[in-house]
C-alpha cells in the first residue's frame, strides 16, 4: 500500500523534531564558525572584527611556509602520527583476539575493564603520573632499574626517549578504548563458521587467522581510513602536556605551534592560515584512503 507524504509525516514527525536540537547544535557551533575562517587571508584586527579588517590575501600562507618551526612543527606531527599509527592501531586488534579467546567470562571482563579504564583519565592526569613514575631520582621505574645496574634514564627529557614515552603511553590509553570496537565486532562472526573451520581441521591460531581476521577485516579498514584521515591532525593536550623545552624540537607539533605563536602572542591569521593548512591535508588523506580501499574492494566510509 502506497503511504502518502502526509500519512508518513503525520506518524515520524515526532522523529524530525527530535533532529531539530542536534541539527541546531551543529549548525550553530560547527557550520557557522566556519566562516571565520576567512581570518586566514585577513591582517585580523580584533578591535575591527573579522568581516571588518583588511584582506591579506596568501599572505600568511607565504609566512608559515617560510618559517622553520612551521616544518619542525609538521615534521614531528606527521612523525608521531605515524609512529602512533604503526604502533598504536595493531594494538586493539591483538589485545580483543587474545580476549576473545580466554575461556574464563569473568577474568575476560575484568581484564577488559582495566585496559580500557585509561581512556577516561585526562592527559593531565597521564602526565602528573608518568612525571612521577618516570623522575631519574625517586621514579619507581628508576628505581627498579637501579637495582638490576640500569640508569638512572631522564624519559621525558632525552628527545629519543621521549619519542618512545609518547607511543607507549598513547598506547597504554587508548588500547583498551580501542578492543571494544573489535570485540564488538567479532561478536558478529557467525560461530557456526568457526566450527566449521574446526572441522577442516583447524586449531586456534588457523581460526584465528582464516576466521576472525577476515570477520574484523571491514572494521580494520574503517578504523585504518579514519586514521588515515588524522595523519596531519594532531591533539594539543597529549603533545602539550607531556612536552618541555628540552625536548621541544621533537615534542613541538601543528596543534601546539597554534596556541603558542596564535593564543600567545596573539597572531591569530598566521595560525588560521596553519589550521587551514592542516585541515585540507587531512581532507585529502581521508579522500585517497577511502578510494583506496574501495579499489581492494572495501566499502570504506562513504
Amino acid at each position: 500500500m502506497k503511504v502518502t507524504t502526509r500519512a508518513y509525516i503525520g506518524r515520524t514527525w515526532m522523529l524530525y523534531l527530535m533532529l531539530l536540537l542536534p541539527m541546531a547544535f551543529f549548525v550553530i557551533f560547527r557550520y557557522i564558525p566556519m566562516t571565520n575562517i576567512v581570518i586566514a587571508f585577513k591582517d585580523f584586527n580584533m578591535f575591527k572584527g573579522v568581516w571588518e579588517s583588511p584582506w591579506s590575501g596568501f599572505k600568511w600562507f607565504g609566512q608559515a611556509f617560510q618559517s622553520r618551526d612551521f616544518y619542525n612543527a609538521l615534521r614531528n606531527t606527521i612523525w608521531l602520527n605515524l609512529l602512533d599509527l604503526v604502533v598504536g592501531f595493531p594494538a586493539p586488534i591483538i589485545l580483543a583476539i587474545l580476549l576473545n579467546e580466554l575461556r574464563f567470562t569473568l577474568y575476560k571482563k575484568f581484564t577488559q575493564t582495566v585496559v580500557y579504564l585509561p581512556h577516561f583519565l585526562s592527559w593531565i592526569i597521564i602526565s602528573g603520573i608518568a612525571s612521577k613514575l618516570l623522575a631519574p631520582g625517586a621514579g619507581v621505574v628508576n628505581i627498579l632499574l637501579s637495582r638490576i645496574g640500569v640508569g638512572p634514564i631522564d624519559f621525558l627529557m632525552d628527545k629519543q626517549l621521549w619519542v618512545g614515552t609518547y607511543i607507549v603511553l598513547g598506547v597504554w590509553k587508548e588500547v583498551g578504548w580501542g578492543t571494544i570496537i573489535y570485540l564488538a565486532a567479532i561478536t558478529a562472526i557467525n560461530p557456526e563458521v568457526y566450527e566449521a573451520a574446526e572441522v577442516d581441521g583447524c586449531g586456534r591460531f588457523g581460526k584465528i587467522w582464516h576466521v576472525t581476521l577476515p570477520g574484523l577485516r571491514s572494521t580494520i579498514v574503517t578504523l585504518l581510513i579514519m586514521n588515515i584521515g588524522r595523519i596531519l591532525g594532531s591533539e594539543f593536550d597529549r603533545p602539550y602536556t607531556l612536552g618541555n623545552n628540552m625536548v621541544i624540537q621533537v615534542s613541538d607539533v601543528l596543534s601546539t605551534l597554534v596556541y603558542r605563536v596564535g593564543i600567545r602572542s596573539f597572531q591569530f591569521s598566521y595560525t588560521a592560515a596553519i589550521g587551514l593548512f592542516q585541515s585540507l591535508v587531512c581532507v585529502i588523506f581521508l579522500v585517497a584512503a577511502n578510494s583506496l580501499a574501495k579499489k581492494f574492494g572495501e566499502r570504506g566510509i562513504w
